[in-house]
């Protein structure tokens, strides 16, 4: 028997929504997430965008010329609190590429209440650690789900 393979989240109006659930490892000592503990839920939102548009990292690094990504730039706006049990939201649009760099809005959602957002940036990366531009793979499955048309 094979157990089911976990959601990958569905894509509604451009944005792609990932449910998440709140766990005790997620909180302090209140039942409050900690502060870090949203940056792995916005990972997550954008590690299971590009699984529903049919890209994942194993994949990536297996390509003939292997890549990677890394956040350069991240901005996070705390609104309310999430707690333990919570059943959350990532809503995640990747907004512009440009070169190596892709521009990605979040936001996590509470009953569609605002959480919490995150502006961030992230580039393509060689295995080393340089930057590169996306491969073609990637390319095409990212660019028909871009927010801003022409990116």
């Amino acid at each position: 028997m094979t157990g089911q393979a976990p959601s990958s989240g569905r894509f509604e109006a451009g944005e792609h929504i990932l449910p998440v659930r709140v766990y005790y490892e997620d909180t302090d000592f209140t039942g409050v997430v900690y502060h870090a503990g949203y940056l792995r839920f916005f990972e997550r939102g954008r590690t299971e965008f590009l699984r529903a548009a049919g890209v994942d990292h194993r994949t990536l690094l297996e390509l003939p010329d292997p890549c990677a990504f890394t956040v350069t730039k991240l901005t996070i706006q705390y609104r309310r609190p999430a707690r333990v049990d919570d059943a959350l939201d990532v809503r995640t649009v990747y907004r512009r590429l440009r070169g190596v760099r892709m521009e990605i809005s979040q936001r996590l959602t509470r009953d569609m209440e605002l959480l919490a957002e995150a502006e961030v940036e992230v580039i393509c990366i060689t295995p080393q650690g340089r930057p590169r531009r996306p491969p073609p793979e990637l390319l095409d499955r990212i660019r028909p789900l871009l927010a801003e048309a022409g990116s």
